[in-house]
C-alpha cells in the first residue's frame, strides 16, 4: 500500500456518463508530487492547446498533494486546475479548508472531470463510490445555500464541498470555485470552467485517514510547528492577513485608486486591528493547522451592508482589491463585498480590478450612466464598488461587460482603457506593489497563471534576519537584501523562491507556516518512506513551473507577454515612494537571467536538455523547433 497518496485518480466524464479509475505508480507521485503538477501534466497530456477553455474539450481538475491530510499543521491545500478562460493559458488556484484532506480520507489524489453535462449535474464521492447526480434544483443557488441543500440531500454532515456559485454558471471570467463557504480557488477563472461543464459540485465524503510510512517522526513535526507558529506567524490569529494594510500603507505599497497611487487615507478603518475592535466575531481554521488565521465577521446593525460570518471575512487581499484600491475606507462595505463574492463564486482580487477599472473609465469619462444603467462609478463610493460587484456576479448592465475580466472589458471600452489595463496575461494584478518590491515584479512576469503575489518573491521577506532569510540563506544568500537592492543574490532568490512556492503547493502545504525546504524534504519522506532531499523538493517546483510554461508557449505565448503594465514602471506622485521609478533595465536583465535559470531559452521557451535534466522526456515532442 501506498503511503502519503492514494496512487488512484476518479476520472468522470460528463458528456457520457463514463465514471472510472486511473491509476499511477510512486515514479509518477515522485515526479509530480500532485496539485499544480497533476494540473500541468494533465493539460500537456491531454487537453489541447487550441481547445476551447469553456468547451468540452477542457479539463477540470481537482487535486490534492503527496502531504494533503497529514496529520501537521498547514497540510490542508489541494489545487484545482484546467485552461483558463480569463487568461487561455494554464489554469490554477490553491485553496485550504477541509475539502482536500476529504478526497484524500476517500481515497483518492485528484478528481479529472472532462466533457459537458446535457443539464446540471454534482458528482457525489462516498469513499470508493462515486455517482453523477442530479442539480436542476439547485442550479442558481449561491454557494452556501448549495452546500446546505446536498448535505440534506446526503444526509450525512461529514460531505466536503466545492462549489461553482451563479457567476461561474453564467461564464464569468473571474469566477471561482468555492470551498467550505468561506474559502476562495480564487484564480484563473476557473469557476467558469465548473459552470460551463454545468457541474454544480463536487461532494466527497472519507472514511480512512491518510497513512504515512514514518508515524513518530510525523507526530514530531507536528508538535513542533504547533509551537514555532506562535514566534514566526503569531499576528495571523488575532489580525490575520489584514495585518499587512498597514505596514504596506506605511511602506507606500498599498494599492490605491487602480494602483495609481501606494497610499491611502483612509486605510485605518481597513487593518485588522480595526477589525478585531469591530466586526469581528471569530476565527476559523482549515484542517488540522493550529494557526485559525480565517476571520469570522459580522454586521447587523448597517442596512446598507449586512453580513453573515458564515461566508468568512475579507482577508488582506479582499481588502487591497475592493476597498483602498476602489479608495473606499468602509469596512462594513468592504465585508459586504467580500461575502458577494464568496457567495456568489468569485475571485476578490480580479472582480476588485473589474471594479477599480471602470471607476477609473468613469473618471477618465471612457464610460458614463448610459453604460452603467445610471449607477454613478465615483472612485471613493461604497456603494458603487458593492453594486457593481452584485451587478458582476449577475452579468447585469456593465457587470456583463467587466464579466469578461479587466482586459477583455478595456478592449470593449476603447480609447486608452487596453493600453492602461492592469493585467499580466490576462490576469488581473493582485495587491502588492514591485515599486518597493522589485523581485515581485519578476514574478508577476513569470508567473504561469498570470500576475500572482502566492507565486513570487516578497522582497520585504527577506530584508532583515528571521525564518525567511534562514531559508534563503541555504540558497546562497549571504545576507538581509533591500526591498529595492538590485544584486545577482536577488536573480539567486527569485529562481529559488519561487521553485519553492510552487512545490510547497503541489505538495499541499499553507505558505502561513513556518516549513522550510529541509521540513518539508523530512515531512515527505516520513509520509512516504521515499528518501527526499532539498535538492529533489527544489526541482519539483522546477518542473511543475517548466510544464506550465510548455503549455503556455502551445497556447501561443511568447516572451512578450512576461512583462509589465506600463503603471508599474511609472513613479508616484505623492506617498512615501514619491519620484521613485521601478528600475526597467534591471528588470529585464533579470528576465533573461530567470531565463537561463530555469533552463529556458532566450525566447523563454524551454528546451530539450532541461525537460530531460527534469525527467520530462515524455514532453520533448511538444517543444517547439525554435527552442
Amino acid at each position: 500500500m501506498p503511503n502519503g497518496y492514494t496512487g488512484k485518480v476518479l476520472r468522470v466524464n460528463l458528456s457520457t456518463g463514463e465514471i472510472g479509475i486511473e491509476e499511477h505508480d510512486d515514479a509518477f507521485y515522485r515526479r509530480y508530487g500532485g496539485g499544480a503538477g497533476i494540473i500541468a501534466h494533465n493539460l500537456l497530456s491531454e487537453v489541447p492547446p487550441e481547445a476551447d477553455a469553456l468547451g468540452p474539450d477542457n479539463n477540470f481538475i481537482a487535486a490534492a498533494g503527496v502531504l494533503t491530510g497529514n496529520p501537521l499543521g498547514g497540510s490542508g491545500r489541494n489545487a484545482f486546475g484546467g485552461k483558463s478562460p480569463l487568461t487561455g493559458g494554464f489554469g490554477e488556484g490553491d485553496v485550504g479548508g477541509y475539502f482536500g484532506a476529504e478526497l484524500k480520507r476517500a481515497g483518492w489524489d485528484a478528481v479529472i472531470v472532462s466533457g459537458i453535462a446535457d443539464k446540471p449535474v454534482y458528482i457525489a464521492i462516498d469513499d470508493d463510490k462515486a455517482e453523477i447526480k442530479d442539480a436542476d434544483g439547485i442550479w442558481g443557488m449561491t454557494t452556501g445555500n448549495t452546500e446546505d441543500a446536498l448535505r440534506e440531500e446526503l444526509g450525512d454532515k461529514k460531505y466536503r464541498f466545492a462549489v461553482c456559485g451563479p457567476a461561474g454558471e453564467k461564464l464569468v471570467r473571474v469566477a471561482c470555485v468555492i470551498v467550505d463557504k468561506n474559502r476562495a480557488a480564487g484564480r484563473t477563472g476557473l469557476g467558469a470552467v465548473m459552470g460551463s461543464k454545468k457541474l454544480k459540485a463536487i461532494a466527497v465524503r472519507g472514511s480512512e485517514n491518510v497513512t504515512v510510512a514514518d508515524p513518530d517522526t510525523t507526530r514530531d513535526m507536528a508538535r513542533w510547528v504547533s509551537q514555532a507558529w506562535k514566534e514566526r506567524a503569531g499576528g495571523l490569529q488575532p489580525y490575520g492577513t489584514a495585518a499587512g494594510v498597514k505596514a504596506l500603507h506605511d511602506f507606500g505599497g498599498l494599492p490605491t485608486h487602480n494602483f495609481a497611487a501606494g497610499h491611502f487615507d483612509g486605510y485605518e478603518t481597513l487593518t485588522g486591528h480595526h477589525m478585531a475592535e469591530t466586526i469581528l466575531i471569530g476565527n476559523d481554521t482549515c484542517y488540522a493547522c493550529p494557526i485559525r488565521c480565517k476571520r469570522e465577521v459580522e454586521v447587523t446593525d448597517d442596512d446598507r451592508f449586512e453580513v453573515s460570518p458564515e461566508y468568512g471575512g475579507p482577508e488582506y487581499e479582499t481588502i487591497g482589491a475592493v476597498a483602498s484600491n476602489c479608495d473606499v475606507d468602509d469596512l462594513n462595505a468592504t465585508a459586504r463585498a467580500n461575502q458577494i463574492c464568496n457567495e456568489y463564486g468569485m475571485d476578490t482580487i480580479g472582480a476588485g480590478m473589474c471594479v477599480s477599472s471602470a471607476m477609473e473609465w468613469w473618471e477618465k469619462g471612457l464610460i458614463d450612466a448610459g453604460d452603467t444603467g445610471g449607477l454613478e462609478m465615483s472612485f471613493g463610493s461604497a456603494h458603487a464598488m458593492v453594486t457593481m460587484l452584485q451587478q458582476l456576479a449577475n452579468r447585469e448592465d456593465f457587470g456583463d461587460v467587466i464579466a469578461e475580466g479587466v482586459l477583455r472589458a478595456a478592449k470593449t471600452v476603447g480609447g486608452d482603457a487596453e493600453k492602461e489595463a492592469l493585467t499580466i496575461k490576462g490576469q488581473e494584478l493582485p495587491m502588492h506593489e514591485p515599486k518597493f518590491k522589485i523581485m515581485l515584479g519578476i514574478g508577476y512576469a513569470m508567473s504561469p497563471t498570470g500576475a500572482d503575489h502566492n507565486h513570487s518573491t516578497h522582497d520585504t521577506l527577506f530584508g532583515g534576519e528571521g525564518w525567511n532569510l534562514d531559508r534563503a540563506k541555504g540558497w546562497g544568500v549571504s545576507g538581509p537584501l533591500e526591498a529595492d537592492e538590485e544584486s545577482p543574490e536577488k536573480h539567486a532568490l527569485a529562481f529559488h523562491q519561487s521553485n519553492f512556492r510552487w512545490a510547497q503547493n503541489a505538495l499541499g502545504m499553507c505558505a502561513f507556516l513556518p516549513w522550510d525546504p529541509q521540513h518539508l524534504a523530512d515531512i515527505t519522506s516520513a509520509a512516504t518512506g521515499w528518501q527526499y532531499s532539498t535538492l529533489e523538493y527544489q526541482h519539483l517546483g522546477q518542473r511543475i513551473l517548466t510544464m506550465a510554461r510548455l503549455y503556455n508557449t502551445l497556447v501561443g505565448f511568447t516572451a512578450a507577454d512576461d512583462t509589465l503594465p506600463p503603471r508599474l514602471f511609472e513613479a508616484f506622485k505623492s506617498g512615501p515612494l514619491e519620484g521613485y521609478e521601478y528600475p526597467r533595465e534591471w528588470w529585464e536583465q533579470g528576465k533573461k537571467v530567470y531565463y537561463n535559470l530555469m533552463g529556458w531559452g532566450r525566447d523563454g521557451v524551454p528546451t530539450r536538455e532541461s525537460l530531460i535534466g527534469l525527467g520530462l522526456s515524455e514532453f520533448l515532442d511538444k517543444v517547439p523547433a525554435v527552442a
